[in-house]
């Protein structure tokens, strides 16, 4: 009769909880917008989102580097990314813009958080399924992340020119509706994680990197705005580079 094994199952290292670590320090963030919001200081609510953007796109790289990816991880990942950019985003541009107009207001918010967790649900469908041929270089639609940095363009322009005058809360509700149909939409956007830079490139690309570095450290909201004019016009181009005959 063979003696039972006196061997515990292996713990985890410290620094291979790093990544759940940033994911729950991602949704503090977003959880302490939410509160900011609430409290009228907007500021800090849309930097606390931004924050929790840049934490999303550490945890998923470091728990690879690691090899300390768990499903666990993973859902905890897609619920902070629902908490972070689908709500966040969207009550704070309603404590800021859309309470005189509570109805729609309301009603534009609630089209963005479900098309925000529909969005991150088809992409994690169409990550375990392994029978449909998906195209790596592109998303379908808006990732969540450049949702949630879009949707807030009205607040970074307001940021920008003190003197102009808010939007029209129509206008606001009008846009993140937009936004919110991107998110969900069939139109392809570029994949980051599987752009490559050539050998030559990379001394050049290192540099933008520092020079946006610097612009969003110095003139953060206009840095922002840039962003997202120039991303829009991304999705635009690949748009049309994904309809363009390969030539073969």
């Amino acid at each position: 009769m063979a003696e039972p094994s006196n061997k515990s199952e292996p713990g985890f290292s410290l620094i291979q909880l790093l990544p759940n670590v940033l994911t729950i320090t991602a949704i503090c963030a977003g959880m302490s917008a939410i509160r900011f919001g609430v409290q009228e200081n907007y500021m800090l609510a849309v930097q606390l989102i931004i924050a929790a953007g840049i934490l999303d796109a550490m945890d998923g790289r470091i728990a690879r580097l690691l090899g300390s990816c768990s499903k666990i991880g993973a859902e905890l990942d897609s619920l902070a990314d629902f908490l972070n950019f689908g709500v966040a985003p969207s009550l704070t541009l309603y404590f800021w813009a859309l309470q005189d107009i509570r109805g729609l207001g309301w009603i534009s918010v609630l089209i963005f958080a479900i098309c925000c967790v529909m969005r991150l649900a088809r992409f994690n469908v169409g990550n375990k399924s392994d029978g449909e041929d998906h195209d790596s270089a592109y998303f379908e639609g808006v990732p969540s992340p450049a949702g949630a940095l879009l949707v807030m363009l009205p607040i970074y322009v307001s940021f920008t020119f003190a003197d102009a005058p808010v939007l029209p809360g129509i206008v606001i509700c009008t846009y993140m509706i937009l936004v919110g149909l991107l998110l969900i939409s069939r139109i392809p956007t570029w994949s980051f994680k599987m752009t490559r830079i050539s050998r030559g490139n990379v001394k050049f690309f290192l540099i933008g990197v520092a020079i946006i570095g610097a612009a969003l450290l110095t003139f953060a909201w206009i840095t922002l705005i840039a962003l997202c004019l120039g991303y829009i016009g991304m999705v635009i181009w690949a748009g049309i580079d994904k309809k363009r005959p390969s030539g073969r």
